[in-house]
């Protein structure tokens, strides 16, 4: 076998090196671009409730605790030590954007509505702009739902069947007591 002499073999690893030492002062805008390139992915993180413009305008003075309940949904924050007062906080935190943080605050007088306190609302539309913004791939328009009389008048009309043909409902299914009666 052909050995390589020692000397060339020292001279072969220094120029490597100093290939090397040199290609790596053009790196730093490619592994600047590789590091981005391969952070981990970090999903969006959304906390609390969306309470929205229509939410809060639909709300008056003098409702009771169980219609803003319904229209806002369980409050986030409830004391103990304020019982007349329930707290909606929101928060969305995403890769690349500035945290959102909103805070609703409702007070209560004798279990009705007193008042509101809000920060900056967006409304339902803008809300949801800003859910779609993050994505990368943005949604192909989507066809308009219109149907002339002319295209309907392709399909035949559904037949109507007699009642008898109906089917009938089956009789309910009466189950055991849970508990023996006395």
């Amino acid at each position: 076998m052909h050995e390589i002499p020692r000397l060339s073999l020292r001279l072969y690893c220094l120029a490597l090196v100093c290939i090397s030492v040199l290609g790596c002062s053009n790196l730093g805008s490619a592994t600047d671009r590789l590091a981005t390139a391969a952070t981990p992915y970090k999903m969006d993180v959304i906390q609390g409730n969306v309470v929205t413009k229509e939410q809060v305008a639909y709300l008056k003075p003098g409702m009771p605790r169980a219609t803003v309940r319904d229209v806002l949904g369980s409050a986030l924050l409830t004391s103990v030590f304020h019982a007349d007062r329930w707290d909606y906080v929101f928060t969305l935190k995403r890769l690349g954007a500035e945290a959102q943080s909103r805070k609703v605050t409702v007070f209560f007088v004798n279990d009705l509505l007193d008042r509101i306190e809000a920060d900056d609302l967006p409304s339902e539309s803008e809300f949801v702009t800003t859910l779609r913004s993050g994505l990368s791939v943005k949604p192909e328009k989507l066809p308009a739902l219109d149907a002339s009389e002319e295209s309907l008048s392709k399909f035949p009309a559904p037949a109507k069947r007699p009642a008898a043909e109906l089917p009938v409902p089956a009789a309910p299914v009466r189950y055991p007591p849970l508990e023996p009666s006395r």
